[in-house]
């Protein structure tokens, strides 16, 4: 078995690309195949290394590793061996009608009622006629001959599947000036690095009725093929307009842990709950295209979020301890665990670092209080069970109890009126930071 990716470096990766590479991913390590990255850089004015590197990067920080790579930049001599060939066997025909010209064909059929299908005329030409339109100076593009029957296949996805070539344009393979669009090449490849099972978004349903008769034009039988739903966003929108917004290295860059992105992308659209998802392993176990819904799948980026946070909730200090430092926010594994099921993202964790070390502007309303409060701060190292004894001397002193005796001084502490369980931060605060912020010092 052999799947492919097959990202163009035109642009950043973006949610929708990644769901479609983790879907072959998925499925060809759960059976034992091979996950080949092609990279169709066939669009020279547009295509950069840059998001190519990019590319390698991203799908490496996901853990989507790859065992073969090809680029069809390099493959231009092969495209042409196969598009001479279908020449040869009169599949492909010259074309010579100009853009205006196709629009205005199209305007007509329209106006009658009629769908907009090409109506072959360029198969009538006489030698003489496509002579003439040579001397003029026109180029042909190319068009494959489609057979006009039934195509049907069983979809991974979505099973009994079919498709009317009839009722299809043929569709132009090379353009006036010799460059293949992507259909050509993409069918040589599957062909020539032996892809047996094609994987992608159900915009491509119609185009595989085309692709297959080319298949069988190269004399090669078409790969499996599976369709599945597209992504849109929460509020069921399509995600194209704002899919830029959505791109790996933004959610990298926000801290996001690369397995609360697996673990959404894997799971929406299917039967299985979104949740933690502690390996890979694990994700490709419970794959299944039986458990792929036929409804658009709802992409939520605050979903990836909630997962993230509840994988740092359950995080080892060992795993996170690099971040950490990255951070300027490595105070020690009995910080990392009294800060940690608070945090929404790795990010917040600068915050309580910070209440940590200072300075701390206190929060005081009632001077009085937190003056008493600050006399009864324990001398020396304070432990776990420091805040306790210290909250109930406290109360004893003041009579308060409740909010009225817990939230002054975690303001006056913390400078917050929120945060971790007061215990573990009162012991890593100290004695001396404490007793100086309930007098009202910055510290």
């Amino acid at each position: 078995m052999k799947v492919r990716f097959a990202p163009s470096p035109t642009g950043k990766l973006h949610v929708g690309n990644i769901r479609t590479a983790l879907m072959n991913w998925l499925f060809v390590r759960k059976h034992g195949g091979k996950f080949l990255l092609r990279i169709d850089d066939t669009d020279h004015a547009r295509s950069t290394k840059v998001f190519e590197e990019g590319i390698y990067a991203d799908l490496a920080w996901l853990g989507l590793n790859w065992d073969e790579t090809a680029r069809q930049s390099d493959r231009d001599a092969i495209y042409q061996a196969a598009a001479d060939r279908l020449k040869a066997d009169g599949f492909l025909y010259p074309c010579y009608e100009t853009s205006d010209d196709l629009d205005r064909k199209a305007k007509i059929a329209r106006s009658r009622g009629l769908p907009p299908i090409y109506d072959r005329a360029a198969l009538k030409l006489t030698d003489a006629e496509r002579a003439a339109f040579e001397a003029e100076g026109r180029k042909p593009h190319w068009r494959f001959k489609l057979t006009g029957q039934r195509r049907v296949w069983t979809d991974l996805v979505r099973g009994e599947q079919p498709v009317e070539t009839g009722s299809m344009s043929d569709p132009v393979l090379i353009r006036a000036d010799g460059s293949f669009l992507y259909t050509l090449p993409s069918v040589v490849d599957d062909v020539d690095l032996g892809v047996t099972h094609i994987v992608r978004g159900e915009d491509h349903v119609t185009n595989s009725g085309a692709q297959i008769e080319i298949f069988l034009a190269l004399g090669a039988t078409p790969p499996a093929l599976g369709h599945f739903p597209l992504l849109v966003g929460a509020d069921g929108e399509a995600l194209s307009k704002r899919i830029g917004s959505l791109s790996v290295d933004m959610l990298r860059d926000e801290g996001i842990d690369p397995r609360a992105v697996n673990a959404v992308l894997a799971r929406i659209g299917t039967s299985d709950p979104i949740e933690v998802v502690q390996s890979m392993d694990t994700l490709i176990e419970s794959f299944d295209f039986a458990k792929v819904g036929r409804a658009p799948a709802r992409f939520d980026v605050e979903d990836v979020r909630r997962v993230d946070a509840q994988l740092l909730h359950g995080a080892d200090y060992s795993s996170v301890q690099d971040k950490l430092v990255a951070l300027d926010a490595d105070l020690g594994e009995d910080f990392w665990l009294a800060v940690r099921a608070n945090l929404a993202s790795l990010d917040d964790v600068k915050a309580y670092a910070q209440v940590v070390r200072g300075p701390v502007t206190p929060v005081i309303e009632d001077p009085a209080f937190a003056a008493t409060a600050a006399a009864l701060v324990p001398d020396g190292p304070l432990t776990g069970e420091s805040w306790q004894a210290f909250v109930a001397a406290v109360k004893d002193a003041t009579g308060a109890k409740g909010k009225a005796l817990f939230m002054p001084l975690r303001q006056a502490l913390t400078g917050m009126g929120h945060g971790p369980e007061m215990g573990p931060l009162f012991a890593l605060i100290g004695a001396d930071k404490a007793r100086a912020r309930l007098k009202g010092e910055a510290v």
